[in-house]
């Protein structure tokens, strides 16, 4: 009976350890798939047009990235609502702008940010006050065109027309 009884603890010293064991990676794999939002603070812009910003994008500013797009909605008045995430070391002025722009001729778009010279800077959650939207290929040429239109001295079509 003695040795009866050193199996029993044995399988069940080993399946506490198998225990122990699933919880571990368990623990681990939960732990992987939190969402850990990157430090910095957020900003949202309001834009009539921002085809092509996705979760993600980047916010830059002369270039150099600060941020991403971390969200995107439709406010109450259909335009679309972007919330960015801005590096902590990176305070903007409050007359700052945001506009979307592309990454060459058919790039990726991303969020440009142009400072502004207000002594104060936007608080977290706060919105910019300034944004252009996007535009796509057909209106940079439909733009083109009219100011080839206007050099030469004809008469632009009439606005009913577009």
């Amino acid at each position: 009976m003695a040795g009866g009884a050193s199996v029993i603890e044995r399988e069940t010293v080993i399946g506490a350890i198998v225990l122990v064991a699933a919880a571990c990676v368990l623990a681990l794999a939960y732990a992987g798939n939190v969402e850990r939002k990157p430090p910095g603070y957020e900003l949202d812009a309001r834009f009539a047009k921002a085809e092509g910003v996705d979760l993600g994008s980047d916010v830059r500013l002369a270039g150099v990235k600060i941020g991403k797009v971390v969200g995107q909605r439709l406010d109450e008045r259909f335009r679309a609502l972007i919330t960015m995430r801005i590096a902590p070391a990176v305070q903007l002025p409050t007359d700052s702008a945001a506009l979307i722009e592309t990454d060459g001729l058919l790039g990726a778009k991303f969020i440009a940010i142009q400072p502004g010279a207000d002594e104060a800077d936007l608080k977290p959650g706060a919105e910019f006050q300034f944004t252009q939207g996007s535009m796509n290929v057909s209106d940079i040429l439909e733009l083109i065109i009219s100011q080839a239109k206007v050099s030469r001295g004809e008469a632009p079509p009439p606005a009913a027309a577009k």
